[in-house]
């Protein structure tokens, strides 16, 4: 069961997921070999060859669904707490693992349109920006980014040249980066799911004989969520949250996919990669190992952080029921089993050197003092205008002095050039009439306007577009309950509530029932007796069996 220990660690949270027995598995009339215990949080695999008398294999994990299991189920139970930690600015990692074909791509991206249906990442998106429009005096950067590992080479699927390899680089304060991957700054669900979508368009799938739309690649989406508020020191602390959501390509045997062409050489790089995250798992839990192989593929070094490093980390175990996949499930239970005596070091990234958050703050404060420099930004307007709504017993609210200072913004730079064009105009035509003037003289002056005219022009330029990227900067900037609208009432939070309460109270029935399942056990050791010494003999026997199982 994952926990914290007492010296700060905490345990890879580890799941399985069993999916339904398909249309063309029960039409070749295989048996089912899986029976998932769902209170106790146990898997028992059957042997279909097995010798009459053989018992089944257990696993315990923190939690398993099984094929009635709701996507939502697994949200809250599991994924839930994870999310929430990444917003308080640790970092998290969730991947799916299992032969092709299990659910992995339907568990973590699920059926985008159907909303019962979603997946990990869709239903994560919209907690993290839910979070964001409710939280109170904190600013929020959130950006996207997409790579997939093909054939062990890394391909950043938002970038416009598909064909260039990225490379992997180490800071010795922030771990393991990609040089060169691009990312997008998002501000709302619909934003990042577009991000989501312009990467999944370029991923590499194919067809297998065990699914028709395999993943060939592993996919890797971050999201980077930068967060600023003001301490009790009365200083800015900025905390930055990385969410790594792993795809997995398959675990699978080559003779049972019936693959062509390209599709056995893909096969090679992916088992090479998934059995090098086993060597790396196997190091970690071996606690012999002085040296942990991350090196040996691009998979395991950008996982480096998720396993034994500083991240909370999920893994969810995915599982085919029929006896055809025995082998597999089996090797995915073993992977899975292992797993889950990886002890990472959680900590929260707070006031890193490089965030983008302090960069838009720093220029944000630039472009506002050259604009008030100009004039631009009529404080004593909005003050006036606020003033003059609480006279008139109007609520002046925090938003709307946000709405005075776009649109006063855009109102006193028409109204100041409109008055400094209209003054040299007036000015140019006085020029014009004076007949006391000689005509040199006068031309001169009316050049001199003219030249005043243009300056005003240039400079009329010059402050929209300043005052264009100040909007657009800090529109990117997402500020609680301010900048996105929050759809959801206080009946919906409270439906949260509860089913985070429920979730929670599920976790907690499933461990004291483990426990109590393990005394009992201890207890029936300790009161049985033997009427004769064959009777012991074969009674241990039996236990040293399953013990082996």
């Amino acid at each position: 069961m994952a926990g914290k220990s007492r010296s700060g660690c905490e345990a890879l949270k580890v799941v399985a997921r069993c999916r339904p027995m398909s249309r063309k598995e029960e039409a070749a009339g295989y048996e089912r070999v899986l029976e998932l215990d769902v209170k106790l949080g146990q898997v028992s695999i059957r042997n279909p060859r097995a010798a009459p008398g053989e018992l089944p294999k257990t696993f315990t994990f923190d939690a398993v669904y099984d094929a009635s299991s709701k996507q939502a189920d697994l949200y809250d139970e599991t994924v839930r707490p994870l999310i929430d930690s990444v917003l308080q600015g640790f970092n998290g990692t969730i991947f799916a693992y299992g032969q092709t074909g299990t659910g992995k791509t339907y568990t973590m991206q699920g059926a985008w349109a159907e909303p019962e249906k979603r997946g990990i990442i869709p239903i994560s998106f919209e907690h993290i920006f839910t979070h964001i429009s409710r939280s109170q005096n904190q600013q929020y950067l959130v950006r996207a980014s997409y790579l997939e590992i093909y054939q062990e080479e890394i391909r950043d699927l938002l970038a416009k040249d598909q064909s260039k390899k990225l490379e992997l680089k180490e800071n010795p304060e922030t771990g393991v980066y990609i040089k060169d991957l691009s990312s997008f700054v998002t501000k709302n669900v619909k934003e990042i799911e577009h991000v989501m979508n312009l990467g999944s368009q370029t991923r590499s799938v194919g067809s297998t004989n065990m699914n028709e739309h395999s993943s060939r690649s592993h996919a890797i989406f971050l999201i980077t969520i930068e967060c600023s508020e003001t301490g009790p020191d009365g200083e800015e602390h900025i905390r930055v949250g990385k969410l790594n959501l792993v795809d997995l390509a398959g675990s699978e045997r080559q003779s049972k996919m019936g693959a062509h062409g390209e599709r056995p050489k893909e096969a090679s790089k992916i088992n090479l990669s998934l059995s090098a995250l086993g060597n790396v798992i196997s190091a970690l839990v071996d606690g012999k190992s002085t040296h942990i192989p991350y090196r040996d593929s691009k998979l395991t070094r950008l996982l480096q952080d998720s396993l034994g490093g500083n991240a909370k980390t999920i893994m969810v175990a995915t599982l085919g029921p029929a006896s055809h996949s025995y082998d597999e499930s089996l090797s995915t239970l073993r992977f899975a089993n292992r797993a889950k005596n990886i002890k990472n070091k959680p900590r929260v990234n707070e006031d890193p050197k490089d965030t983008l958050l302090r960069e838009f703050q720093e220029e944000i404060v630039r472009l506002k003092a050259q604009l008030e420099k100009r004039g631009m930004l009529g404080k004593k307007r909005r003050r006036s205008s606020r003033r003059k709504k609480a006279v008139d017993g109007e609520s002046a609210t925090e938003n709307e002095g946000e709405d005075d200072n776009e649109d006063g913004l855009e109102k006193n730079m028409e109204n100041y050039l409109k008055e400094q064009k209209e003054r040299l105009e007036e000015e140019k035509a006085a020029i014009q009439d004076d007949h006391s003037l000689v005509s040199e003289e006068k031309q001169k002056l009316l050049q001199e306007k003219e030249k005043m005219i243009e300056d005003l022009r240039k400079e009329q330029e010059a402050t929209e577009l300043l005052a264009t990227k100040y909007k657009a900067m800090e529109s990117k900037l997402l500020i609680g309950g301010r900048t996105i609208v929050d759809h959801t009432n206080e009946q919906q939070k409270m439906l949260e509530l509860k089913r985070q309460e429920i979730a929670e109270q599920k976790r907690r029935e499933r461990e004291m029932q483990q426990e109590m399942l393990l005394r009992d056990e201890e207890t029936m050791e300790l009161r049985e007796t033997y009427t004769s010494l064959q009777q012991e003999v074969e009674i241990k026997t039996k236990k040293l069996k399953k013990v082996r199982a």
